[in-house]
């Protein structure tokens, strides 16, 4: 087959390709940095002509070009599969609305439960075989195209190409349109600041419980990128990774010589991630690396193919936890921050692992805007804000006062262990809570 020669014929401009979308479409934009941008903005570019348009995107990296102007959501409405700064802002503005989900089951949303009248997505140029990469995105991408009614591509030569499981590339048989965009910088973020203490506190803790030969998954924020900084320096080896992101962090710690994946019992040798975002030089190490192997989540999140690799590690973020040992990761009170994502998936699959253990990590305090101190372990979870991980998934939490593994603890025995890891200036409060809710015994301790 002539695949150049059929890439031509489906060749045509931004403008010419979003006139199939019509009012009332449900529209997708794909996952992070495979969001379009020259289809998005000739799509703005109609918005006067449209009503209705429904849009799907996922950790957005940058104001999409149809969410901006004080119309916008005259004529359309995001739709947020997991939430950033940038989804917040859209969500604030009127236009925007969060999406549930576990994140492992997004693939199957596709195939069973959604719509999808247009795709948009952009990948990297195609190769000799006529196949598109992913690159970053892998996520749910492949069943998103596979249910959209109409697929259009939007090629970016600054993509990295990542090799992956079935799932990661697409065909150009199976494309209807495909757009040669400006080749605009892949969207990277932003460097963390230094750790704080409060950040190598609790990686103090947490790295000694990391074996030799572990497989890691890290979360995104500054406490996982401190323990993945602390790993890269530390006297670990063999280590491997899978991962539903893929960070900074992770390339430090292979650049340092810690990751061979040589006792890692899937995937030996490789680096499974579902979709990445980081600095440009993380991409730059990420590019044909045959160490790397991006893979669709519900592969990477599946508790299923998580318990099957031995001394899982998995290190993750929270806003908040009551004393019942509920942990909220993506909201405060009705306010949405981020999503469930695939923590929950990490949780369970880490403990179900041989060795496997899960961290959950968050400073003890809170500023708040009031410019008031505010403890991040509290009684009972704020209203409206969401439960990420059931009281039962819990194990191990970490703050900079200690850490507790709330496996097999009665009520009681969890306030009091929880308590003992809050910030000194709340535990009395928090012991003359616990007493009101009838969770708190005196020890002789």
């Amino acid at each position: 087959m002539d695949y150049q020669a059929l890439y031509n014929q489906k060749l045509t401009t931004a403008a010419q390709a979003v006139k199939v979308v019509k009012s009332g479409d449900w529209v997708d934009y794909g996952w992070c940095t495979n969001h379009p941008v020259a289809l998005d903005k000739a799509l703005s570019d109609r918005r006067s002509e449209l009503y209705d348009v429904k849009l799907r995107g996922g950790v957005t990296m940058w104001m999409p070009e149809v969410c901006k102007g004080e119309d916008a959501g005259e004529h359309f409405t995001w739709n947020s599969w997991h939430c950033t700064g940038v989804d917040r802002k859209i969500i604030a503005s009127g236009m925007g609305y969060f999406s549930p989900m576990r994140y492992s089951e997004l693939p199957r949303f596709y195939r069973e439960n959604v719509t999808v009248d247009v795709a948009m997505v952009q990948v990297t140029p195609m190769d000799s075989h006529g196949n598109f990469s992913f690159a970053l995105g892998c996520s749910a991408i492949a069943d998103m195209l596979a249910k959209a009614k109409i697929v259009i591509l939007e090629v970016n030569r600054n993509m990295p190409w990542v090799y992956g499981l079935t799932g990661s590339e697409i065909n150009i048989r199976d494309v209807d349109m495909v757009v040669e965009g400006d080749d605009p910088p892949v969207a990277t973020l932003p460097a963390g600041g230094e750790p704080t203490e409060v950040d190598r506190a609790v990686a103090n803790l947490v790295v000694p419980h990391i074996p030799n030969g572990a497989c890691l998954q890290l979360g995104i924020g500054g406490m996982p990128n401190t323990i993945g900084s602390m790993i890269a320096q530390s006297d670990l080896k063999d280590l491997s990774v899978h991962t539903e992101m893929y960070v900074d962090g992770f390339a430090a710690i292979a650049k340092a010589g810690k990751i061979t994946g040589k006792h890692k019992n899937l995937d030996k040798g490789r680096q499974v991630y579902a979709f990445a975002a980081g600095s440009q030089s993380m991409y730059d190490y990420m590019d044909r690396n045959p160490e790397v192997m991006a893979a669709p989540v519900d592969y990477t999140n599946d508790v299923r193919i998580i318990s099957q690799i031995d001394n899982f590690i998995s290190i993750n973020n929270a806003i908040d936890m009551d004393l019942f040992g509920q942990v909220n990761a993506e909201s405060a009170g009705i306010k949405h921050i981020s999503g469930t994502g695939g923590q929950l998936d990490f949780v369970l699959g880490a403990y179900l692992s041989k060795g496997g253990k899960s961290f959950i990590c968050m400073s003890s305090t809170v500023t708040g805007k009031d410019g008031s101190l505010k403890s991040r372990i509290v009684p009972t979870l704020t209203p409206g804000s969401i439960a990420t991980d059931p009281r039962t998934c819990v194990q191990y939490i970490v703050t900079e006062y200690g850490m507790v593994n709330l496996k097999g603890l009665s009520v009681w025995e969890r306030a009091e262990q929880l308590i003992g890891i809050a910030h000194p200036d709340f535990r009395e409060q928090l012991i003359a809570d616990a007493e009101k809710m009838g969770i708190w015994r005196r020890t002789n301790r």
